[in-house]
Protein backbone atom coordinates (compact mmCIF):
# COMPACT_ATOMS: atom_id res chain seq x y z
CA UNK A 1 0.00 0.00 0.00
CA UNK A 2 1.56 3.28 -1.05
CA UNK A 3 1.22 6.41 1.07
CA UNK A 4 -0.35 8.27 -1.82
CA UNK A 5 -3.03 6.92 -4.10
CA UNK A 6 -2.35 8.55 -7.41
CA UNK A 7 -1.13 12.14 -7.44
CA UNK A 8 -4.02 13.93 -5.77
CA UNK A 9 -5.26 11.90 -2.78
CA UNK A 10 -3.43 12.54 0.47
CA UNK A 11 -2.97 9.26 2.32
CA UNK A 12 -4.14 10.83 5.56
CA UNK A 13 -7.66 10.84 4.15
CA UNK A 14 -7.39 7.12 3.40
CA UNK A 15 -6.58 6.57 7.07
CA UNK A 16 -9.53 8.75 8.09
CA UNK A 17 -11.88 6.66 5.93
CA UNK A 18 -10.54 3.44 7.43
CA UNK A 19 -10.87 4.78 10.99
CA UNK A 20 -14.43 5.94 10.31
CA UNK A 21 -15.35 2.30 9.66
CA UNK A 22 -13.27 0.74 12.42
CA UNK A 23 -14.41 3.21 15.10
CA UNK A 24 -18.07 2.63 14.24
CA UNK A 25 -17.70 -1.13 14.59
CA UNK A 26 -15.40 -1.01 17.63
CA UNK A 27 -17.75 1.27 19.56
CA UNK A 28 -20.75 -0.76 18.45
CA UNK A 29 -19.40 -4.17 19.52
CA UNK A 30 -17.06 -3.40 22.43
CA UNK A 31 -19.04 -0.62 24.11
CA UNK A 32 -22.70 -0.31 23.10
CA UNK A 33 -23.72 -3.95 22.53
CA UNK A 34 -23.20 -4.77 26.21
CA UNK A 35 -26.57 -3.32 27.22
CA UNK A 36 -28.42 -5.61 24.79
CA UNK A 37 -26.97 -8.73 26.40
CA UNK A 38 -27.80 -7.81 30.02
CA UNK A 39 -31.33 -9.24 30.12
CA UNK A 40 -30.67 -12.51 28.22
CA UNK A 41 -27.53 -13.17 30.26
CA UNK A 42 -29.34 -12.45 33.51
CA UNK A 43 -32.10 -14.88 32.52
CA UNK A 44 -29.72 -17.55 31.26
CA UNK A 45 -27.03 -17.44 33.93
CA UNK A 46 -29.04 -16.22 36.92
CA UNK A 47 -26.54 -13.49 37.73
CA UNK A 48 -27.63 -10.20 39.23
CA UNK A 49 -27.51 -6.96 37.27
CA UNK A 50 -24.90 -5.67 39.71
CA UNK A 51 -22.67 -8.65 38.98
CA UNK A 52 -22.98 -8.11 35.24
CA UNK A 53 -22.48 -4.33 35.23
CA UNK A 54 -19.67 -4.52 37.78
CA UNK A 55 -17.51 -6.26 35.19
CA UNK A 56 -18.33 -3.52 32.67
CA UNK A 57 -17.21 -0.86 35.16
CA UNK A 58 -14.01 -2.82 35.71
CA UNK A 59 -13.38 -2.72 31.97
CA UNK A 60 -13.76 1.08 31.94
CA UNK A 61 -11.31 1.39 34.84
CA UNK A 62 -8.73 -0.79 33.11
CA UNK A 63 -9.20 1.24 29.93
CA UNK A 64 -8.43 4.40 31.89
CA UNK A 65 -5.29 2.96 33.47
CA UNK A 66 -4.03 1.78 30.07
CA UNK A 67 -4.73 5.03 28.19
CA UNK A 68 -1.43 6.86 28.97
CA UNK A 69 0.63 3.82 27.94
CA UNK A 70 -1.36 3.41 24.72
CA UNK A 71 -0.87 7.07 23.88
CA UNK A 72 2.88 6.90 24.54
CA UNK A 73 3.22 3.79 22.34
CA UNK A 74 1.43 5.45 19.41
CA UNK A 75 3.52 8.63 19.75
CA UNK A 76 6.69 6.56 19.40
CA UNK A 77 5.72 3.65 17.15
CA UNK A 78 2.49 4.63 15.40
CA UNK A 79 -1.03 3.16 15.60
CA UNK A 80 -0.86 0.29 13.13
CA UNK A 81 0.16 -2.72 15.15
CA UNK A 82 -1.22 -1.59 18.51
CA UNK A 83 -4.70 -0.94 17.11
CA UNK A 84 -4.55 -4.19 15.15
CA UNK A 85 -3.57 -6.08 18.30
CA UNK A 86 -6.36 -4.33 20.23
CA UNK A 87 -8.91 -5.45 17.64
CA UNK A 88 -7.65 -9.03 17.70
CA UNK A 89 -7.80 -9.02 21.50
CA UNK A 90 -11.37 -7.75 21.28
CA UNK A 91 -12.29 -10.56 18.88
CA UNK A 92 -10.84 -13.19 21.22
CA UNK A 93 -12.62 -11.73 24.24
CA UNK A 94 -16.00 -11.48 22.52
CA UNK A 95 -15.63 -15.16 21.57
CA UNK A 96 -14.74 -15.95 25.21
CA UNK A 97 -17.80 -13.92 26.28
CA UNK A 98 -19.96 -16.18 24.11
CA UNK A 99 -18.87 -19.18 26.19
CA UNK A 100 -18.78 -17.61 29.65
CA UNK A 101 -20.26 -19.51 32.59
CA UNK A 102 -18.15 -18.34 35.55
CA UNK A 103 -18.28 -15.01 37.35
CA UNK A 104 -14.48 -15.00 37.72
CA UNK A 105 -14.02 -15.56 33.99
CA UNK A 106 -16.62 -12.86 33.29
CA UNK A 107 -14.59 -10.30 35.23
CA UNK A 108 -11.33 -11.43 33.61
CA UNK A 109 -12.93 -11.01 30.19
CA UNK A 110 -13.92 -7.44 30.95
CA UNK A 111 -10.55 -6.60 32.45
CA UNK A 112 -9.09 -7.66 29.11
CA UNK A 113 -11.86 -5.81 27.27
CA UNK A 114 -10.68 -2.63 28.95
CA UNK A 115 -7.29 -3.13 27.28
CA UNK A 116 -8.99 -3.75 23.92
CA UNK A 117 -11.10 -0.59 24.26
CA UNK A 118 -8.10 1.54 25.24
CA UNK A 119 -6.29 0.36 22.08
CA UNK A 120 -9.15 0.79 19.61
CA UNK A 121 -11.64 3.54 20.57
CA UNK A 122 -11.46 7.31 20.04
CA UNK A 123 -8.25 8.16 21.91
CA UNK A 124 -5.86 6.08 19.77
CA UNK A 125 -7.81 7.01 16.64
CA UNK A 126 -7.51 10.72 17.42
CA UNK A 127 -3.79 10.26 18.07
CA UNK A 128 -3.41 8.60 14.67
CA UNK A 129 -5.33 11.41 12.94
CA UNK A 130 -3.47 14.19 14.77
CA UNK A 131 -0.14 12.87 13.44
CA UNK A 132 -1.34 13.41 9.85
CA UNK A 133 -3.26 16.69 10.08
CA UNK A 134 -2.88 20.24 11.42
CA UNK A 135 -4.88 22.65 9.25
CA UNK A 136 -7.53 20.04 8.39
CA UNK A 137 -7.51 18.28 11.76
CA UNK A 138 -11.01 19.39 12.74
CA UNK A 139 -12.43 18.09 9.45
CA UNK A 140 -10.61 14.78 9.88
CA UNK A 141 -11.94 14.39 13.44
CA UNK A 142 -15.41 15.24 12.17
CA UNK A 143 -15.38 12.58 9.45
CA UNK A 144 -14.30 9.87 11.90
CA UNK A 145 -16.86 10.83 14.54
CA UNK A 146 -19.77 11.39 12.15
CA UNK A 147 -19.58 7.75 11.17
CA UNK A 148 -18.93 6.48 14.69
CA UNK A 149 -21.80 8.62 15.97
CA UNK A 150 -24.12 6.06 14.40
CA UNK A 151 -22.51 3.14 16.25
CA UNK A 152 -25.33 2.83 18.79
CA UNK A 153 -27.96 3.44 16.10
CA UNK A 154 -26.57 0.53 14.08
CA UNK A 155 -25.38 -1.95 16.67
CA UNK A 156 -28.08 -1.77 19.33
CA UNK A 157 -30.87 -2.94 16.98
CA UNK A 158 -28.48 -5.26 15.12
CA UNK A 159 -27.39 -6.91 18.36
CA UNK A 160 -31.01 -7.22 19.53
CA UNK A 161 -31.99 -8.83 16.22
CA UNK A 162 -29.07 -11.26 16.40
CA UNK A 163 -29.98 -12.25 19.98
CA UNK A 164 -33.57 -12.91 18.92
CA UNK A 165 -32.54 -14.84 15.80
CA UNK A 166 -29.55 -16.79 17.12
CA UNK A 167 -29.57 -16.61 20.92
CA UNK A 168 -27.12 -14.48 22.90
CA UNK A 169 -24.14 -16.82 22.66
CA UNK A 170 -24.28 -17.28 18.88
CA UNK A 171 -24.99 -13.56 18.46
CA UNK A 172 -21.67 -12.78 20.13
CA UNK A 173 -19.85 -15.10 17.73
CA UNK A 174 -21.37 -13.19 14.81
CA UNK A 175 -20.31 -9.87 16.33
CA UNK A 176 -16.77 -11.22 16.83
CA UNK A 177 -16.57 -12.08 13.12
CA UNK A 178 -17.71 -8.56 12.20
CA UNK A 179 -15.10 -7.13 14.56
CA UNK A 180 -12.35 -9.18 12.93
CA UNK A 181 -13.23 -8.33 9.34
CA UNK A 182 -14.15 -4.66 9.80
CA UNK A 183 -11.55 -3.54 12.36
CA UNK A 184 -8.49 -5.83 12.62
CA UNK A 185 -8.04 -6.13 8.86
CA UNK A 186 -8.35 -2.38 8.06
CA UNK A 187 -6.07 -1.46 10.97
CA UNK A 188 -3.36 -3.78 9.66
CA UNK A 189 -3.73 -2.69 6.03
CA UNK A 190 -4.24 1.07 6.18
CA UNK A 191 -2.78 2.64 9.32
CA UNK A 192 0.61 4.36 9.14
CA UNK A 193 2.70 6.35 11.64
CA UNK A 194 3.47 9.90 10.44
CA UNK A 195 3.75 11.68 7.09
CA UNK A 196 7.22 12.95 8.09
CA UNK A 197 8.56 9.39 8.13
CA UNK A 198 7.92 9.33 4.38
CA UNK A 199 9.23 12.83 3.73
CA UNK A 200 5.81 14.49 3.64
CA UNK A 201 4.26 17.22 5.75
CA UNK A 202 0.84 17.28 7.48
CA UNK A 203 -2.31 17.96 5.44
CA UNK A 204 -0.59 16.86 2.22
CA UNK A 205 1.79 19.81 1.91
CA UNK A 206 4.49 19.45 -0.72
CA UNK A 207 7.62 17.63 0.40
CA UNK A 208 10.69 19.76 1.01
CA UNK A 209 14.03 18.90 -0.57
CA UNK A 210 15.54 17.68 2.68
CA UNK A 211 13.10 15.19 4.24
CA UNK A 212 14.89 15.36 7.58
CA UNK A 213 14.55 19.14 7.65
CA UNK A 214 10.87 18.80 6.80
CA UNK A 215 10.38 16.27 9.58
CA UNK A 216 12.14 18.38 12.19
CA UNK A 217 10.20 21.49 11.22
CA UNK A 218 6.84 19.77 11.18
CA UNK A 219 6.84 17.70 14.38
CA UNK A 220 6.39 20.09 17.28
CA UNK A 221 4.65 20.13 20.62
CA UNK A 222 5.08 19.99 24.37
CA UNK A 223 6.58 17.16 26.34
CA UNK A 224 4.27 15.22 28.66
CA UNK A 225 5.96 16.60 31.77
CA UNK A 226 5.45 20.16 30.48
CA UNK A 227 1.75 19.52 29.97
CA UNK A 228 1.38 18.01 33.45
CA UNK A 229 2.97 21.12 34.97
CA UNK A 230 0.69 23.44 32.98
CA UNK A 231 -2.36 24.81 34.88
CA UNK A 232 -4.41 24.68 31.66
CA UNK A 233 -4.13 20.88 31.57
CA UNK A 234 -5.61 20.55 35.04
CA UNK A 235 -8.39 23.05 34.33
CA UNK A 236 -9.23 21.02 31.23
CA UNK A 237 -9.05 17.75 33.19
CA UNK A 238 -11.37 19.07 35.91
CA UNK A 239 -13.91 20.44 33.44
CA UNK A 240 -14.06 17.38 31.22
CA UNK A 241 -14.07 14.96 34.19
CA UNK A 242 -17.04 16.73 35.77
CA UNK A 243 -18.95 16.79 32.49
CA UNK A 244 -18.11 13.12 31.84
CA UNK A 245 -19.43 12.18 35.28
CA UNK A 246 -22.71 14.01 34.60
CA UNK A 247 -23.16 12.81 31.00
CA UNK A 248 -22.52 9.14 31.79
CA UNK A 249 -24.99 9.18 34.68
CA UNK A 250 -27.71 10.77 32.55
CA UNK A 251 -27.14 8.26 29.77
CA UNK A 252 -27.48 5.33 32.17
CA UNK A 253 -30.42 6.51 34.27
CA UNK A 254 -32.49 8.55 31.79
CA UNK A 255 -34.74 5.65 30.75
CA UNK A 256 -35.34 4.71 34.39
CA UNK A 257 -36.14 8.34 35.27
CA UNK A 258 -38.66 8.70 32.44
CA UNK A 259 -40.40 5.42 33.29
CA UNK A 260 -40.42 6.32 37.00
CA UNK A 261 -42.21 9.60 36.29
CA UNK A 262 -44.88 7.85 34.18
CA UNK A 263 -43.66 7.70 30.58
CA UNK A 264 -43.96 4.44 28.69
CA UNK A 265 -40.93 2.21 28.26
CA UNK A 266 -41.24 2.54 24.49
CA UNK A 267 -41.20 6.34 24.59
CA UNK A 268 -38.32 6.35 27.08
CA UNK A 269 -36.21 4.11 24.82
CA UNK A 270 -37.09 6.15 21.72
CA UNK A 271 -36.24 9.46 23.40
CA UNK A 272 -32.94 8.16 24.76
CA UNK A 273 -32.03 6.79 21.35
CA UNK A 274 -32.21 10.31 19.92
CA UNK A 275 -29.05 11.20 21.87
CA UNK A 276 -26.93 9.31 19.35
CA UNK A 277 -28.59 10.89 16.32
CA UNK A 278 -28.28 14.40 17.77
CA UNK A 279 -24.52 13.97 18.19
CA UNK A 280 -23.90 13.88 14.45
CA UNK A 281 -25.58 17.15 13.52
CA UNK A 282 -23.97 18.90 16.48
CA UNK A 283 -20.49 17.79 15.41
CA UNK A 284 -20.99 19.27 11.95
CA UNK A 285 -22.24 22.56 13.41
CA UNK A 286 -19.44 22.74 15.98
CA UNK A 287 -16.78 22.18 13.31
CA UNK A 288 -18.22 25.06 11.25
CA UNK A 289 -18.58 27.42 14.22
CA UNK A 290 -15.23 26.39 15.67
CA UNK A 291 -13.42 28.20 12.87
CA UNK A 292 -14.70 31.53 14.23
CA UNK A 293 -15.10 30.98 17.99
CA UNK A 294 -12.54 30.09 20.65
CA UNK A 295 -12.65 26.33 21.35
CA UNK A 296 -12.46 27.11 25.07
CA UNK A 297 -15.49 29.43 24.90
CA UNK A 298 -17.43 26.91 22.81
CA UNK A 299 -16.66 24.12 25.29
CA UNK A 300 -17.85 26.21 28.25
CA UNK A 301 -21.05 27.04 26.35
CA UNK A 302 -21.70 23.35 25.60
CA UNK A 303 -21.21 22.39 29.25
CA UNK A 304 -23.73 25.07 30.27
CA UNK A 305 -26.13 23.77 27.63
CA UNK A 306 -26.09 20.37 29.33
CA UNK A 307 -27.24 21.97 32.57
CA UNK A 308 -30.05 23.77 30.69
CA UNK A 309 -31.10 20.48 29.07
CA UNK A 310 -31.44 18.80 32.46
CA UNK A 311 -33.46 21.73 33.80
CA UNK A 312 -35.84 21.44 30.82
CA UNK A 313 -36.11 17.69 31.37
CA UNK A 314 -37.07 18.16 35.01
CA UNK A 315 -39.43 21.12 34.66
CA UNK A 316 -41.07 20.79 31.23
CA UNK A 317 -43.36 17.86 31.98
CA UNK A 318 -44.42 16.90 28.44
CA UNK A 319 -43.20 14.74 25.60
CA UNK A 320 -42.08 17.86 23.73
CA UNK A 321 -39.99 18.95 26.71
CA UNK A 322 -38.35 15.55 26.94
CA UNK A 323 -37.51 15.47 23.24
CA UNK A 324 -36.00 18.95 23.23
CA UNK A 325 -33.98 18.18 26.35
CA UNK A 326 -32.71 14.91 24.88
CA UNK A 327 -31.70 16.60 21.62
CA UNK A 328 -29.71 19.19 23.60
CA UNK A 329 -28.08 16.44 25.65
CA UNK A 330 -27.10 14.57 22.50
CA UNK A 331 -25.73 17.69 20.83
CA UNK A 332 -23.58 18.42 23.86
CA UNK A 333 -22.25 14.89 24.09
CA UNK A 334 -21.29 14.90 20.42
CA UNK A 335 -19.47 18.22 20.59
CA UNK A 336 -17.54 17.38 23.77
CA UNK A 337 -15.86 14.44 22.02
CA UNK A 338 -14.43 16.77 19.37
CA UNK A 339 -13.61 19.62 21.73
CA UNK A 340 -11.44 17.53 24.04
CA UNK A 341 -9.18 16.17 21.30
CA UNK A 342 -9.02 19.53 19.53
CA UNK A 343 -8.07 21.46 22.66
CA UNK A 344 -5.27 19.06 23.56
CA UNK A 345 -3.87 19.32 20.04
CA UNK A 346 -4.20 23.13 20.02
CA UNK A 347 -2.53 23.56 23.40
CA UNK A 348 0.21 20.94 23.18
CA UNK A 349 0.84 20.10 19.51
CA UNK A 350 1.29 16.84 17.63
CA UNK A 351 4.54 15.37 18.86
CA UNK A 352 3.30 13.88 22.16
CA UNK A 353 -0.45 14.14 21.60
CA UNK A 354 -1.01 10.47 22.45
CA UNK A 355 0.79 10.63 25.80
CA UNK A 356 -0.89 13.88 26.87
CA UNK A 357 -4.35 12.90 25.63
CA UNK A 358 -3.93 9.47 27.23
CA UNK A 359 -3.14 11.07 30.58
CA UNK A 360 -6.34 13.10 30.32
CA UNK A 361 -8.28 9.98 29.28
CA UNK A 362 -6.98 8.21 32.40
CA UNK A 363 -8.71 10.87 34.54
CA UNK A 364 -11.91 10.88 32.47
CA UNK A 365 -12.29 7.11 32.47
CA UNK A 366 -12.05 7.20 36.25
CA UNK A 367 -14.99 9.62 36.28
CA UNK A 368 -16.81 7.42 33.76
CA UNK A 369 -16.38 4.32 35.93
CA UNK A 370 -17.28 6.10 39.19
CA UNK A 371 -20.41 7.79 37.86
CA UNK A 372 -22.85 4.82 37.64
CA UNK A 373 -21.97 3.61 41.13
CA UNK A 374 -21.99 7.01 42.85
CA UNK A 375 -25.19 8.20 41.19
CA UNK A 376 -26.92 4.88 41.83
CA UNK A 377 -26.10 5.18 45.52
CA UNK A 378 -27.33 8.79 45.54
CA UNK A 379 -30.64 7.80 43.92
CA UNK A 380 -31.12 5.13 46.57
CA UNK A 381 -30.21 7.45 49.43
CA UNK A 382 -32.43 10.32 48.22
CA UNK A 383 -35.30 8.07 47.21
CA UNK A 384 -35.69 9.32 43.65
CA UNK A 385 -34.19 10.92 40.58
CA UNK A 386 -35.15 14.60 40.67
CA UNK A 387 -32.72 15.78 43.32
CA UNK A 388 -29.93 13.74 41.77
CA UNK A 389 -30.59 15.14 38.29
CA UNK A 390 -30.53 18.68 39.68
CA UNK A 391 -27.19 17.81 41.22
CA UNK A 392 -25.94 16.61 37.83
CA UNK A 393 -27.05 19.91 36.29
CA UNK A 394 -25.02 21.75 38.93
CA UNK A 395 -22.01 19.57 38.11
CA UNK A 396 -22.31 20.57 34.44
CA UNK A 397 -22.34 24.25 35.42
CA UNK A 398 -19.28 23.67 37.57
CA UNK A 399 -17.60 22.04 34.56
CA UNK A 400 -18.39 25.15 32.50
CA UNK A 401 -16.77 27.34 35.16
CA UNK A 402 -13.54 25.36 34.79
CA UNK A 403 -13.23 26.78 31.27
CA UNK A 404 -12.72 30.23 32.82
CA UNK A 405 -9.47 28.91 34.26
CA UNK A 406 -8.51 27.53 30.85
CA UNK A 407 -9.26 30.84 29.12
CA UNK A 408 -6.80 32.67 31.37
CA UNK A 409 -3.99 30.50 29.99
CA UNK A 410 -5.16 30.48 26.37
CA UNK A 411 -3.02 33.41 25.20
CA UNK A 412 0.04 32.07 27.01
CA UNK A 413 -0.10 29.14 24.59
CA UNK A 414 -0.20 31.44 21.56
CA UNK A 415 -3.76 30.50 20.68
CA UNK A 416 -5.43 33.28 18.71
CA UNK A 417 -8.45 35.07 20.11
CA UNK A 418 -11.37 34.47 17.75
Amino acid sequence: MTEWLGSRIYYGWVMVAALAVTETVSWGVLYYAFSVFLVPMRSSLGWSEATLTGAYSLGLLVSGFAAPFVGRWIDRRGPRWLMTAGSLLGVALVLAWSQVGSVLVWYLIWAGMGLAMSATLYDPAFTAVTAWFERDRAKAFLLVTIAAGFASTIFLPLSAWLVEAQGWRAALVTLAILLLVLTAVPHALFLRRRPEDLGWRPDGAVRETDANTSRAASIHGAELREALHDPAFWWLAAGFALETFSAVAVGIYLISYLIDRGDSAGFAAFATGLIGAAQVGARILATMVGQRVSQVTLTGFVFSLQALALALLLEWQSNAGVLIAVLLLGMGRGVVTLMRAGLIADFYGRRNFGSINGSLAFILNGARALSPIAVGLAIGALGGYRSVFWGLAAISLLAASMMLGVSRTERAHGMPAR
